[in-house]
């Protein structure tokens, strides 16, 4: 996987705040940081279909698959 090194600034209680929410450092809170971001449009996608899908469940079947 290919990585990029960046130069940014970033208010320090935003950081902190951050850190403090993950228990990780700069780099790791970061990363979690942009993937929570680039899920946000698949959530929005898949929020869009709420209501459209059609399926069934056979709650006996199931049961029964335990």
């Amino acid at each position: 996987m290919a990585e990029r090194k960046l130069t940014v600034l970033i208010p320090e209680d935003l950081l902190e705040r951050a850190q403090q929410a993950t228990g990780a450092g700069i780099t790791e809170t970061l990363r979690q940081g942009l993937r929570l971001v680039a899920a946000g449009e698949t959530y929005r996608r898949v929020a869009k279909l709420r209501g459209q899908v059609k399926f069934s469940v056979d709650l006996g079947r199931l049961r029964d698959d335990r």
